[in-house]
């Protein structure tokens, strides 16, 4: 019989015992920040209908959409009625909809799940890949604290997760597409085509930024662009972006729409306690996604630009119009875990050898003593204490050798004169050293160590 080589789909992030009990620090590190702030978990199905998930996506998004068959049969050429999520926004947007008599509103939701992209296997893109989303849905309004408090959380939760230092760069669409009017640029669909192609300034540089934008279906004037990219370097503290932006006297409503919602946010960012130096305005975050409608965000990390935006997000109106006629404002903001995880292991940001969950493994020396090794490790797990009893009968060096590999400090023995004495050898594995401690104390002593 021929052996199957064995491998995963690329793409795919799979981890070894300690670098998962890394990963599973960041979860609930999220999730315990997502919660401090009143925000209440959903999970939503992995498969989605056809007709639900991709309403009028269309285009580059069904690309990268995986369909799935129905079981039991390999045949090409069928009509797939049902697809893998391929985000949260449109899950939570049919949740809503469908569970709107039910919820409670202003309806403040958090998700941590994987979502699956077609995408092309090179660094940095995962086909399965974990999203951890939080948003504040409205219904029929949503008032501006909501658009504050989104990356309030964001502050707590980097900063919680001790990654470094990182800027949360905040702007408002309004701004830029009253602008653009201002100049003469009437259509809303070419505002959001400049739109788009100011968000990929960081990617393409200014200079070829300038070039597309004077060209094609662009065509903007001199003028007119040369305001644009004025106003895209505007970059800083609330008191002095807020200032540069009046000083352009535009007069357009939506332009002062935006510039006076971007000043409520900065200033409820600072009634919420969140570090000054933790966010910025930054007019050149536009969000290429048409969505976005007011407020949107992009977080990077200080100490490492070229990773990119690590969380990002915004305001819309109308989150469900395709699934109700009521109208759903939201504001909210996503986590691309995977990719984060994955590059700041990369970089060797991550303590990736760890402690595992397993504190303690209780040796066996010898297979007589064995039921007082038993009771140690009953002991220490009702004493809350995660627990490993070793039943291998191995010598003591491999025992340690063994422990050691799997992440685990603590190592308990039991030999005729502890068990006499009823006491245990207590190692601790990363500092080389033991003390003999009594039995009824031993967890205690655990606990006092770490």
């Amino acid at each position: 019989m021929s052996i199957i080589k064995p491998r995963t789909m690329p793409g795919t992030m799979e981890l070894l015992p300690r670098q998962q009990v890394v990963h599973q620090r960041f979860l609930d590190t999220i999730r315990q920040g997502f919660e401090r702030f009143g925000f209440q978990q959903i999970e939503t199905p992995a498969i989605e209908m056809r007709d639900v998930l991709l309403t009028k996506s269309g285009g580059d998004t069904e690309k990268q959409v995986y369909f799935v068959q129905s079981t039991g049969s390999l045949a090409q050429g069928q009509d797939p009625k049902l697809a893998l999520r391929f985000d949260l926004t449109v899950p939570l947007a049919r949740y809503v909809a469908q569970h709107e008599h039910e919820l409670a509103f202003p309806f403040r939701r958090y998700q941590i799940q994987r979502v699956y992209r077609g995408e092309s296997a090179q660094r940095g893109r995962f086909r399965e890949f974990y999203q951890c989303d939080i948003d504040v849905v409205g219904k029929d309004s949503l008032g501006l604290t909501a658009d504050a408090e989104i990356p309030a959380v964001i502050a707590h939760v980097f900063t919680a997760l001790g990654i470094g230092s990182f800027t949360i760069h905040v702007s408002n669409r309004k701004i830029l597409r009253g602008l653009l009017a201002a100049h003469g640029i009437d259509s809303e669909e070419q505002r959001a085509a400049i739109l788009r192609e100011v968000d990929k300034l960081d990617k393409r540089g200014r200079g070829r930024v300038e070039e597309t934008l004077r060209t094609g279906d662009f065509g903007l004037d001199d003028a007119a662009l040369a305001v644009l990219m004025d106003t895209i370097a505007l970059r800083g503290d609330r008191a002095a972006t807020t200032e540069k932006l009046r000083e352009l006297d535009v007069e357009d409503p939506t332009f002062r729409e935006g510039l006076d919602e971007l000043d409520a946010v900065l200033g409820a960012l600072d009634d919420l306690g969140v570090d000054p130096e933790r966010f910025c305005a930054n007019l050149a975050i536009a969000r290429g996604l048409d969505y976005y409608t007011g407020t949107v965000y992009e977080t990077l990390l200080d100490d490492h630009p070229e990773v990119g935006s690590v969380c990002s997000g915004g305001r819309y109106e109308d989150l469900a119009s395709f699934y109700t006629k009521s109208k759903l404002p939201g504001v909210g903001i996503s986590i691309g875990l995977t990719r984060l995880f994955d590059q700041l292991s990369a970089l060797g940001v991550l303590d990736e050898n760890a402690h595992g969950s397993t504190r303690v493994l209780v040796t066996e020396m010898d297979a007589s003593l064995a039921e007082h090794g038993r009771r140690c490790a009953s002991m220490l797990r009702a004493a809350g204490i995660n627990t490993e009893l070793h039943t291998e009968g191995q010598k003591l060096a491999k025992q340690f050798k063994y422990a050691t590999k799997a992440g685990i400090r603590y190592a308990v023995i039991l030999g005729e004169n502890e068990v006499e004495n009823g006491t245990a050898m207590l190692k601790d594995l990363d500092a080389g050293s033991q003390q003999e401690v009594a039995l009824d104390e031993l967890a205690a002593t655990i606990d006092a160590a770490d």
